[in-house]
């Protein structure tokens, strides 16, 4: 029987790793230590350690490259590592934000590696990737945000793997006139940009972020590029109500976003935002069918889902499903 780990439970293993996650964030180290509930059986995650597992690991650890599975701490990252699946993280390891929800580690970033963007393209051939996810952290202290280095990343990658369909996983580029336009010229096939949560938990949950100006990014890429996929995620679990979700679902539509992710929001630490409620699997089959129903092409809802679970497939069912559309009109 496969051996199953649930890190926030009160054992000796979760202790120490969340000790070691703590040590990432002294930013927080001044906020009350918040319960840490148990999680559900539909949380539980096989341990990694399979052989393909590791040399996924000792791949990336040879590119020198950051995978937002490690530092955020992702529950999928033995299913996608055996997959030889990965989401790069460019821009180094460290964000100048600190949102309540984040593993990432928070400080004064390093400068922009130059060679980053040509390291991510040589990792995707290795890797042999029909799909790429690359994201990164919140680069407040540059003028553009890292918006050039993105645009230099995927063109690496269009110039190694040109079969290889990209997709991008953004800051929100906050007062960083100009930065939008550069990223999506590239351009991306996807363009990602999550809105985490409701706008009345973004006080508490995503402070230095702006709910309006997320969902004008969005829309922004779409009348830049409507070519482009735009997508965009929330997690559930943090205090939100039904009714506001709906809500949040509807803004995406009125911005013209395609495909929405909804997962549930995991605490990484004490000192993490609390998880205020595990939404049942039932309670996730409603969500995707309620945004089916306002008009969303793809949808990704469950306890597990994530940004970048999956992304290559959902991809390329939506794909399939436009082709399939286009040809149902032409024969009409």
């Amino acid at each position: 029987m496969p051996v199953q780990i649930d890190l926030l439970n009160d054992d000796p293993r979760r202790r120490a790793t969340e000790n070691a996650r703590a040590e990432r964030h002294p930013e927080k180290a001044h906020r009350p230590d918040q319960p840490v509930a148990r999680k559900p059986a539909w949380i539980r995650v096989r341990a990694p350690g399979s052989a393909l597992w590791r040399e996924t690991g000792e791949l990336l650890k040879t590119s020198g490259l950051a995978t937002v599975c490690q530092e955020a701490a992702c529950p999928n990252i033995g299913e996608c590592w055996e997959k030889k699946h990965a989401t790069f993280m460019i821009m180094g390891e460290v964000c100048t934000r600190a949102c309540a929800f984040c593993n990432v580690a928070t400080g004064l970033p390093a400068p922009l590696d130059p060679t980053e963007p040509e390291r991510v393209a040589e990792a995707t051939s290795a890797l042999g990737l029909r799909h790429v996810v690359v994201t990164s952290v919140d680069r407040d202290d540059l003028p553009d945000g890292g918006a050039a280095h993105f645009a230099r990343t995927v063109e690496a990658i269009r110039r190694r793997c040109p079969s290889t369909t990209i997709e991008i996983l953004t800051p929100d580029f906050l007062r960083k006139d100009g930065a939008l336009e550069t990223v999506v010229s590239a351009p991306p096939d996807v363009f990602n940009h999550n809105l985490e949560t409701v706008p009345g938990l973004y006080p508490t949950v995503r402070p230095g972020a702006r709910y309006f100006h997320s969902l004008r990014l969005l829309q922004r890429a779409k009348e830049l590029n409507p070519d482009i996929v735009t997508k965009s995620g929330l997690m559930v679990g943090l205090g939100e109500k039904r009714n506001e979700v709906s809500q949040a679902m509807d803004d995406l539509r009125s911005a013209e976003v395609d495909f929405l992710t909804i997962g549930q929001y995991l605490q990484p630490t004490r000192k993490h935002h609390q998880v205020v409620e595990f939404v049942t699997p039932e309670a996730f089959k409603a969500y995707e069918a309620l945004a089916y129903a306002k008009g969303f092409e793809m949808v990704a809802a469950s306890p597990l889902t994530r940004s970048s679970h999956h992304a290559g497939s959902d991809f390329e069912r939506l794909r399939r499903k436009r082709m399939d559309s286009k040809s149902s009109l032409t024969q009409a």
